[in-house]
């Protein structure tokens, strides 16, 4: 069944085109990343997106290390953090003002809206002896498809179209219908041997004289007729439960020929554990250590991605009763 493919990412080409890319499905993990925080549906929606995204870029690295997609916005959630340790895990969070999402009107409440205004940044992190890669791309109004479009054309100069999706489900369970979240991604890349064939057109330089020339830029016929086919993915053609990532990829590129890879499962999980949060707070000065000590003589310490909670003795963390 299509529901057992969930949770996966499978990359692809097609060779005529010229193109390669993955298409990511989540069922389980994504439910579990969104409800785990009861977030509002909106903040569910967007940071749906962002998972999905991050997978879908962290899941190319050929090394074990971590890829983080975070933003930092003016919006009604000011902060998503999404963590990919590669080769398979992933863990979110989002921050948000509760009673300005409350005000919001409906199509106030969109994932671009929310965002805002600030700064989305890619982070690549290879270990602590490798030096760490970063992206940054400027947040005004747009959302995070159209964030990754303008990351890869300023920064990388490969052709890149991203398609993002969230949705919901009910099933029934027990007499009861429970509602189920749902997201999915795809990332089509135009990868040419040459590459002349791969140049884009330029950024426009914002500061031309009035009246100045700006050259064109002739798209590729190859990625023209990709990036086309990518453009006419619907929305629940990426959450469908009962539609596979290669019926999908099938009902693209049929007349091109795909061929699809070994897929790679994905699931949620948390990086924190009883020794990290004392190593953390370790790192605090003995006033601050001693301050977090509680009314019950305990410290209380909860995770904000998975909201794991741990209680310690101030002895564990180097403070005197």
């Amino acid at each position: 069944m299509a529901q057992e493919q969930d949770d996966r990412v499978l990359p692809f080409s097609v060779e005529a085109l010229d193109v390669r890319g993955r298409v990511v499905r989540l069922g389980p993990a994504i439910d579990t990343l969104l409800t785990r925080h009861a977030y509002p549906d909106c903040v569910s929606r967007l940071l749906g997106e962002a998972v999905a995204l991050t997978i879908l870029l962290g899941s190319s690295l050929k090394f074990e290390g971590r890829f983080q997609l975070q933003t930092r916005t003016d919006g009604a959630v000011d902060m998503l953090v999404v963590d990919f340790e590669a080769p398979d895990r992933v863990r979110a969070y989002a921050r948000f003002d509760a009673p300005r999402i409350g005000a919001l009107h409906a199509d106030q409440q969109k994932p671009a809206a929310l965002l805002g205004s600030g700064h989305l940044v890619f982070t690549i992190d290879q270990g602590a002896d490798m030096s760490r890669y970063q992206g940054l791309v400027a947040l005004d109004g747009q959302g995070l498809e159209a964030a990754a479009h303008q990351y890869f054309q300023q920064s990388e100069q490969i052709p890149t179209r991203v398609r993002l999706a969230v949705g919901e489900t009910y099933v029934g369970e027990g007499g009861t219908s429970r509602h189920h979240w749902r997201a999915g991604g795809l990332i089509v890349q135009f990868l040419p041997t040459s590459p002349d064939r791969q140049r884009q057109a330029d950024l426009h330089p914002g500061d031309a004289p009035e009246g100045a020339h700006i050259l064109a830029h002739q798209e590729d016929d190859a990625w023209t007729e990709a990036r086309s086919l990518v453009e006419t993915v619907e929305d629940h053609e990426l959450v469908d439960p009962n539609l596979t990532s290669e019926e999908l990829l099938y009902r693209l590129f049929h007349e091109r020929g795909v061929r699809v890879f070994e897929a790679q499962p994905v699931h949620e999980q948390c990086r924190c554990s009883r020794d990290r949060i004392m190593a953390m707070l370790k790192s605090f000065s003995d006033e601050e250590r001693q301050s977090m000590v509680g009314e019950d003589g305990r410290v209380g310490i909860t995770c904000e991605f998975c909201s794991t909670q741990y209680h310690l003795e101030p002895s564990d963390i180097g403070v005197s009763g």
